[in-house]
């Protein structure tokens, strides 16, 4: 097998590549280009690549947001719907990063940045491994309370449908939320909400 068809064969196991992924098998990142000219691979994004033929999923938009921002995590609106909790259907990839780290560039699709500090970003993180390329995504209950937290610019509403809908399908339960929601200091906020749900 040449490097060339060990990169294809890898690009059909992972669905997105990046130079980086080519490096770590002692290949040389200038066959992504001449695979690209070629019509063998499709770019992306910069440094992004793909098979020209691949079948879109619907996580491919996903899968290239993981793979193009690598400490984003999938939070409020694109976590609720990976998830599939509430109504919502973003037009944007809503993304957290911790705080102090660099914005990405803009690209396509846009993406909606959350900042998050300490705990509150690293706790409940899930990586889900989609087609060969792992997602990263926060778990529903800490979705949930992350939506509380960002209230003010997701709506209240939206909170609340997450909330009900998250417990009605069980998806989550009493602990979590409340471990989740003491980390993004929203218990006051949420207590009535939870004491209504267990009545």
């Amino acid at each position: 097998m040449t490097q060339s068809e060990q990169i294809l064969e890898l690009a059909r196991h992972r669905r997105v590549l990046r130079a980086a992924d080519v490096r770590e098998h002692g290949w040389s990142p200038q066959l992504l280009i001449r695979l690209h000219q070629s019509g063998k691979l499709h770019r992306i994004a910069r440094g992004l690549y793909g098979l020209a033929d691949a079948e879109a999923t619907e996580y491919q938009t996903l899968i290239e947001v993981c793979q193009r921002v690598p400490k984003g995590v999938l939070c409020l609106l694109s976590a609720l719907q990976f998830h599939g909790i509430g109504t919502q259907l973003p037009h944007e990839v809503w993304l957290a990063l911790p705080e102090g780290s660099h914005a990405p560039a803009p690209g396509y699709p846009t993406l909606r940045i959350a900042r998050l500090r300490g705990t509150a970003y690293s706790e409940g993180i899930q990586t889900l491994t989609e087609h060969g390329a792992p997602i990263r995504v926060y778990s529903a209950a800490k979705t949930v309370t992350d939506c509380f937290k960002f209230r003010n610019k997701i709506g209240l509403d939206v909170a609340l449908e997450a909330l009900k809908e998250a417990w009605r399908s069980r998806k989550v339960t009493m602990a979590a939320l409340s471990h989740f929601a003491r980390i993004n200091r929203v218990e006051r906020v949420m207590q009535p909400y939870l004491e209504a749900m267990t009545q």
